[in-house]
């Protein structure tokens, strides 16, 4: 009887917990319901340095539309030479298309011949952005860097 009184009042406290919690998650949202989807391309290489460029187009569920530049940079065990033609990234938690532009934060483990595929969700801020996509080229490694968009003029 007590085991089931304890868990009782657990239960009361999380959902009080949840109940006050929930104005907040609610303003948050309010403030950043716009989704972006980056569509890309991206070509590069690295040998200890990492570094690969490429383009794409940034659409927002609000309209706001533009064409942007991608690089990477960074370094680590690595070596190899890529080259991804389809690009996806949904871009989440922000309030216009100027949160999407800057830079976001990058670390990964990749591996692959011939044929690749790579998924990484990357950070700026509060900011998400979750990338994927497939391609051709050799690498292997380990690294660290900035994925940076910037505003194409």
């Amino acid at each position: 009887m007590m085991k089931r009184t304890f868990v009782m009042a657990a239960l009361v406290l999380a959902c009080a917990g949840a109940s006050m919690a929930l104005p907040v998650t609610t303003a948050r949202a309010a403030e950043a319901e716009v989704k972006c989807d980056l569509s890309f391309s991206l070509s590069g290489w690295s040998l200890i340095y990492k570094h690969a460029e490429g383009a794409g187009t940034v659409v927002c569920s609000n309209g706001q539309r533009a064409n942007v530049k991608i690089s990477v940079h960074g370094g680590g065990i690595t070596a190899g030479k890529y080259r991804i033609d389809n690009g996806k990234g949904d871009i989440t938690h922000v309030r216009n298309i100027d949160d999407v532009f800057g830079d976001y934060a990058q670390a990964g483990a990749e591996a692959g011949v011939v044929k690749s595929g790579e998924a990484q969700v990357l950070s700026k801020g509060t900011t998400s952005l979750a990338l994927h996509g497939s391609g051709e080229g050799v690498n292997l490694g380990i690294s660290v860097g900035a994925f940076s968009i910037t505003r194409t003029k």
